[in-house]
């Protein structure tokens, strides 16, 4: 590679690291909000498939998940594949593969009442996801060949052929790779499915949307059944797919570790400062390096790798503080369920309870779009804003949302200034508008609906109380 293409890469490499995680919302999430699919879950619109569907396509071109499709898609598709009608099968296979996977988690949801888009999130999920991703990149750098043991091979060719499991194998497991980029759009279909509790949808919406996520992997694969001849510029491609997977495995583990925070500073000048980093990394070999070279052009690939990778890890971090530091900005919140309520009942004030937690992307896409918004800071100063963190999943925090009958996140309920939760919840990633209306209905949301109503809004059966307001004080 010679020297200015080298440049160009470096720079493209600053530019990515230095603005695309505020472009992310410091993270890798889904959509930049649930696309209407709450209410129109809550409407029981036929239109709430549209957007699921709508909404897996848009993760498959997230961060964590856009990187995989040429790298499957090699396995499967151009490896094993002797034709376009079997390319076809076998890219039908793996997406197959990735709406069982979802369909589980829909299933799942309904019969136990708990949307495990939340546990999919966790720091022991992610820190699955980031060994998988540790494990992809090493491949990518020449450690090793993933192909199935020649044994495994020998079996599952008596069964159809080692292409067609495999294809499905790697599917349910890119599925669960997938998990923390699904984001707002997963997090209100499990949170409806859950308090549902209707088997049936919840297969069916969960497939939707996993077929959305698919469409780009069954196309690229069905389409493209030989890729161009190896050579140099492959070599490159396959070490910037190994650096972009080792980023995201380390973008996933620091944002899965709250303690690691102070280490990310706010300030802008330390993420262009870890930008400059990773752009040196390239320019020192990370790409066009080979760890099969000279020792000291081993040496140099490696030092290139761990600088543009921890570059473009801090640059994250970097970007996450930033964006914790505006949302603690927008207004006071109180920490305390028991402080808030006892200030909300001195002043007779109504309360904003936001149920969250730090792994939880959605909730951080709440915090950005709505919360911050100027407009729903000022309505807010009116209530008593608290929010309980279930990061760590306290037994303070598990209390409070077996009783409010939480079943994902994030969850907002409100209550008036009399105590009385009010029927419309909030689960997912609203816009700043929708969060506005919410906000400036509090007051006379329970006075304006009977006692015990023939019929109420979907979004009131799924907020668990039997009458049209529940008294919380």
């Amino acid at each position: 590679m010679n020297v200015g293409s080298r440049i160009l890469l470096a720079l493209l490499f600053f530019a990515g690291a230095a603005f695309l995680p505020d472009l992310l919302a410091a993270g890798p999430t889904g959509a930049s909000s649930d696309l209407g699919l709450g209410g129109l879950l809550a409407e029981g619109s036929l239109l709430a498939f549209g957007a699921a569907f709508a909404g897996g396509v848009l993760t498959s071109l997230t961060p964590c998940v856009y990187p995989l499709i040429p790298i499957t898609v090699s396995i499967f598709g151009a490896r094993s594949a002797t034709s376009r009608r079997q390319a076809m099968a076998l890219s039908a296979l793996y997406v197959l593969g990735i709406a069982t996977t979802y369909s589980a988690l829909g299933a799942g949801a309904a019969l136990t009442g708990r949307a495990f888009g939340s546990v999919m999130q966790n720091p022991w999920a992610i820190g699955f996801v980031a060994l998988v991703l540790a494990a992809m990149a090493a491949s990518m750098f020449g450690a090793f060949d993933v192909a199935l043991p020649a044994a495994l091979q020998a079996r599952l060719s008596g069964v159809g052929g080692a292409g067609r499991a495999g294809s499905f194998a790697m599917g349910l497991v890119s599925g669960i790779i997938a998990a923390p980029c699904t984001g707002p759009v997963l997090a209100a279909a499990l949170a409806f499915v859950a308090a549902r509790g209707s088997v049936a949808f919840g297969l069916g919406i969960m497939f939707t949307y996993a077929l959305g996520m698919g469409l780009l992997f069954f196309v690229i694969g069905a389409f493209s059944v030989s890729l161009p001849k190896s050579g140099a510029w492959m070599e490159v491609v396959k070490s910037l797919f190994g650096v972009a997977l080792l980023a995201a495995a380390g973008v996933f583990l620091q944002g899965a570790f709250p303690a690691l925070r102070p280490l990310f500073s706010a300030a802008r000048w330390a993420g262009l400062a870890a930008a400059g980093a990773a752009g040196l990394g390239v320019l020192l070999g990370a790409l066009h390096a080979s760890f099969a070279g000279r020792p000291f052009e081993r040496l140099l690939k490696a030092a290139g790798v761990a600088l543009a990778v921890g570059g473009v890890v801090y640059a994250a971090g970097a970007a996450g503080s930033r964006e914790r530091t505006r949302a603690a900005a927008s207004f006071a919140w109180v920490h305390s369920y028991d402080q808030a309520i006892a200030l909300a009942r001195a002043e007779r004030r109504p309360v904003i309870i936001d149920f969250w937690a730090d792994w939880c992307t959605a909730c951080k896409e709440l915090d950005r779009i709505a919360w911050s918004d100027p407009r729903v800071r000022e309505a807010a100063s009116a209530f008593v804003a608290v929010k309980l963190d279930g990061t760590d999943a306290s037994d303070a925090f598990t209390d409070q949302a077996a009783r409010f009958g939480v079943v994902g996140m994030p969850t907002v309920v409100f209550l008036d200034a009399k105590g009385r939760e009010v029927p419309e919840r909030v689960t997912g990633a609203v816009p700043a508008g929708e969060m506005l209306e919410r906000l400036r209905a509090v007051d006379r949301a329970c006075d304006r609906v009977s006692p015990a109503p023939e019929k109420t809004t979907v979004v009131a059966a799924t907020a668990a109380p039997a009458m049209a307001c529940v008294a919380r004080w």
